[in-house]
């Protein structure tokens, strides 16, 4: 634990420096000659033709982009084509030595690397092993076209399946990798151990992160490959992964075989541009991108600029990082040095560079370059090298052809089955565990813990039989409900990691974790550095891998740090891998007070806008374990907001209490915590109190009757319960903490009207907070809604209340007035 790391002043304030090591850049210098130590006739000609497949295939797709034509095959591709033309030795040195069980992430540039990576597994598994990957993925319907007629070796069938999958998938069709879901930009094949390749510019910085801690954590063979740009370096998840990554406590706190650094090589594909920025002098002051390596860890991240139009010179380094990361030293950085020919995309004219820069590369075209040193090494004539062109034109035809072939390769038919993208957007599988047959690794048994003992002797409901409540101490709160949830996966699961800012030695920021610190190992529950996009970004990657895992973001004001991870990783993966990928993430988000503007927001909408998420937020411990059990039994993102204000809160509602076993909650059934007759209350979490103390107040001074239902869920959301209830009451009132502007609120109200106008005696009145920043806890009861706003609204919107005197101000009138202030 961090207790045992004194840090002594007197060692800390001495005077000193702190000295760096050479970085090695473009050190490799063997011949062809001294390869042949290490490299057959075999290896060498396989390296040459894997650089031509990924040259041609790209060729087609830049010549299908402009002039809407190749090789005599006329097709017109909208979609995008971010071409690597010029980085293939990069590529085919990168995959060389890496197994179907070493996984490779990438950027939008990555057909190359897909097809390197696929090249390079094709020619390490066996006859029967690739014919199983064929047959199974989707059930042979990527398979049926390639293997119609086809008459060869298995290897050459496997590699008609791996340039008819991509590009199928490239032009989106249902028969492509990904169903045609993920497209240009996303295309991946797990089989092969291709990860999702990423359209944000360092969107995989983080996400390959979590795939290695994944490896680490669940003691998986092979190693991690995240190819990010040059460019990308600038982006923060790329920095926030490389901090994550270079964590000490993989050193020093981490125990037994779990001690050691990940298994991850962070693989920039220096082409020296960022579309039409040039990195090196201009956006970026590192010059040589093997630098940064200096400033992440002590061993400056083992980093060394490769020569990548050397294809023998990256093998050479990947032998040689290799060997690192079996010691447990990593992770690893190499700035491989390569260009791209083409464009940022086809219609980039390349007008930030010289027409003379272009030629200078391309008069040292790797291709090129390689095919004379074999030539002139007496491994192949130029009949051979020729050949392998003119074989692998054919080729690229072939699957040209095919992929664009409607009634092999149609597309997804949204006309006939409207539902199909639908249907991939959640994949609601239960699952006990993710890996079964596992033994969970725990420091004892679940009834010995501290907090379970602790627990057992706690009132599970809030009141005596005599309706009198238990004291705080004594009762079983919303914090205790989360906890049994989880302790409860811990021991079921694995695969179960959790890890945030103070998660382990606080027990979480709000103590929702104490206990676990004693039942679990380091690897099992840690703290993360203060880095939310590293934090939910490691999370993705993790799961995608197969493990399940529960990242925490402090402050739900904090969901912005993570904005690209939350609302553009984390709820799309599922759906643009054709459901080849699960996501078991839950995100657990408390919602605060007390502490001021950006540590007090409700931004509950801000998720539920985001289609493939799933939001929740219980309100009552029986609420918040049932829930949480669901969330942690299924196999999809859900963000799982907590509201501060209640941690401590006793169950009021369901009979008996929080039972002591098992259960789950359903997410989008919405629960009737009081039933009435004249008007409807909705609450979305934590307001939950308040609108009880509206509708205590409605019934004592003006005899009116409130139904409270407690939404529970926001997406999914079932509207049928609070129809049913505005059949009774007609009238509709909809609360909650978010700022009441662009609120889920406003959405609830909206849908309410569509489906039950008729229903309807009066608009539904959605009470939310001042579109203000939050103020200071002594000021929040202006800020946020309170039961007198409540019974203000039915009184000035649904319905006079006879006797009553208006605190607040919901009249048409000061709506215009706020809304002209923008308030």
């Amino acid at each position: 634990m961090p207790k045992v790391q004194f840090i002594d002043p007197q060692d800390v304030r001495k005077a000193g420096e702190v000295t760096f090591s050479p970085i090695p850049v473009n050190q490799y210098n063997k011949s062809i000659e001294e390869e042949k130590a290490n490299f057959s006739k075999e290896d060498f000609i396989r390296i040459y033709h894997d650089m031509v497949v990924i040259r041609e295939f790209e060729t087609m797709l830049n010549e299908i982009k402009i002039k809407s034509e190749y090789n005599g095959v006329a097709y017109n591709h909208p979609g995008p084509a971010h071409l690597s033309i010029g980085q293939e030795a990069a590529a085919v040195g990168m995959a060389y030595t890496l197994g179907v069980e070493d996984f490779i992430f990438g950027s939008h540039r990555s057909h190359g690397e897909i097809l390197a990576k696929g090249l390079s597994a094709i020619h390490k598994l066996s006859d029967e092993q690739l014919t199983e990957v064929m047959e199974n993925h989707f059930d042979g319907k990527t398979f049926a076209p390639v293997k119609a007629n086809f008459k060869g070796t298995t290897k050459e069938l496997a590699i008609r399946f791996l340039i008819y999958g991509t590009l199928a998938e490239i032009f989106a069709r249902e028969t492509g990798f990904n169903r045609g879901l993920g497209g240009s930009m996303h295309a991946f094949f797990t089989p092969f151990g291709v990860y999702p390749n990423n359209a944000i510019v360092g969107g995989s910085g983080d996400i390959a992160v979590g795939a290695a801690l994944f490896k680490k954590v669940n003691r998986k063979d092979g190693i991690v490959v995240a190819n990010i740009g040059d460019a990308s370096m600038a982006c923060g998840p790329v920095w926030e992964g490389l901090t994550f990554a270079t964590m000490d406590q993989f050193n020093q706190l981490w125990e037994g075989d779990m001690k050691g650094g990940l298994p991850l090589i962070i693989n920039i594909m220096n082409n020296q541009y960022g579309m039409g920025g040039q990195t090196c002098g201009e956006t970026a002051g590192y010059k040589v991108a093997a630098r940064i390596g200096a400033g992440l860890n002590a061993d400056q991240l083992h980093a060394e600029r490769v020569d990548g139009y050397n294809p023998l010179a990256v093998i050479d380094a990947y032998r040689r990082k290799r060997e690192i990361l079996k010691e447990k030293r990593g992770p690893v950085l190499l700035d491989v040095l390569t260009y791209r020919f083409s464009g940022h995309s086809p219609s980039d004219a390349s007008s930030y560079r010289s027409k003379e820069e272009i030629e200078a590369w391309q008069a040292v075209d790797s291709i090129i370059w390689f095919g004379k040193q074999l030539m002139d090494a007496g491994i192949a004539t130029q009949e051979e090298l020729t050949s392998i062109h003119s074989n692998n034109t054919d080729l690229i035809t072939w699957g040209l052809k095919l992929a664009i072939d409607d009634s092999v390769s149609p597309l997804m038919d949204l006309g006939k089955h409207p539902e199909l993208i639908g249907e991939m957007m959640f994949s609601d599988s239960p699952v006990d565990s993710m890996e079964a047959g596992r033994e969970p690794e725990v420091n004892h048994p679940m009834e010995e813990n501290p907090r379970v003992k602790q627990m057992k002797t706690k009132e599970r409901f809030a009141f005596d039989k005599d309706g009198k409540p238990f004291s705080k101490i004594k009762q079983y709160g919303l914090r205790d409900g989360l906890f049994e949830a989880i302790v409860d996966r811990f021991y079921k699961d694995p695969t179960l990691i959790a890890y945030g800012e103070e998660n382990r030695d606080w027990g979480g920021a709000f103590a929702v974790y104490r206990g676990l610190t004693e039942a679990l190992p380091y690897h099992r529950l840690f703290n993360s550095p203060i880095s939310e996009a590293s934090i939910v970004g490691t999370a993705i990657g993790y799961a995608m891998c197969g493990g399940r895992v529960i990242p925490e973001i402090m402050y739900c004001d904090f969901l912005g740090r993570a904005g690209d991870e939350v609302f553009n990783q984390l709820p799309k993966w599922q759906a643009m891998s054709g459901n080849v990928i699960k996501m078991p993430v839950v995100l657990r988000v408390s919602v605060g007070s007390k502490y001021g503007a950006q540590h007090s927001q409700d931004w509950t909408a801000l998720p539920a806008h985001i289609p493939g998420l799933k939001v929740v937020f219980p309100a009552t411990p029986y609420d918040a374990k049932g829930l949480m059990n669901s969330a942690l039994q299924g196999t999809d993102p859900v963000i799982f907001f907590e509201s501060q204000r209640i941690y401590d809160i006793g169950e009021q509602f369901h009979e008996g209490g929080v039972p002591e076993g098992y259960y789950e909650i359903p997410f989008g059934e919405p629960d009737v915590k009081r039933e009435g007759k004249d008007v409807t209350i909705l609450s979305i979490g934590a307001t939950l109190y308040r609108v009880l103390e509206a509708a205590d107040q409605l019934q004592e001074k003006y005899g009116m009757s409130a139904e409270v239902i407690d939404a529970r869920s926001l997406v999914p959301f079932n509207y049928e319960p609070v129809i049913e209830s505005l059949k009774k009451t007609g009238r509709i009132v909809i609360a909650g903490d978010a700022t009441a502007r662009g609120s889920f609120m406003k959405e609830m109200a909206s849908t309410i009207t569509e489906l039950a106008f008729d229903e309807l005696d009066a608009p539904p009145v959605v009470v939310g907070s001042r579109n203000w920043i939050t103020p200071a806890y002594e000021l929040e009861d202006a800020f946020f809604p309170q039961a007198d706003w409540i019974i203000d609204a039915i009184h000035e919107k649904i319905v006079p209340l006879k006797g009553h005197v208006v605190k607040s101000n919901f009249t048409g009138a000061e709506q215009i007035r706020r809304n002209k202030l923008g308030v």
